[in-house]
């Protein structure tokens, strides 16, 4: 996995990431509030897809510089930014760099009454966000 560079580290590329992860993530809530589900899943990919399962090697450094901005970003920001924000802010990401991934929608019950949600991204055997509570959840949804 990718070492998390320090704040006075930081290279250029590491800031330029970090301001176009929070640009992508401000737009993403902002459309997930103001669209309905089914548009916003539509720009996505193709329902009922994956990606492949696997990718080359010297793009996996930049799979894990991905998730590791949208989860810096996702602390550092003044914002809510739920599972399916960053999922959708890292296809974006990846998609723009000529990597394929796949969204994953699931769904678990808490007790018999509640109904809880969760998005989240994969790209090659990589989970670029939602990797520590997918296994809880019954996928209902892919988007490749």
């Amino acid at each position: 996995m990718l070492q998390e560079p320090e704040i006075g580290k930081l290279k250029w590329r590491d800031w330029l990431l970090l301001i176009e992860t929070t640009f992508w993530l401000l737009l993403s809530r902002l459309v997930i509030m103001i669209l309905p589900f089914r548009w916003v899943m539509w720009t996505c990919g193709i329902q009922h897809t994956q990606s492949p399962e696997a990718i080359p090697n010297e793009k996996k450094p930049i799979v894990e510089h991905i998730s590791w901005a949208i989860d810096a970003v996702r602390w550092a920001a003044p914002l809510d930014s739920n599972c399916l924000a960053r999922s959708i802010v890292g296809k974006r990401l990846l998609h723009r760099r000529g990597l394929s991934s796949t969204l994953y929608l699931g769904v678990s019950k808490s007790d018999p009454q509640t109904l809880i949600a969760h998005a989240w991204l994969r790209c090659g055997n990589i989970y670029v966000t939602g990797e520590r509570e997918h296994e809880e959840f019954t996928i209902v949804a892919t988007f490749a």
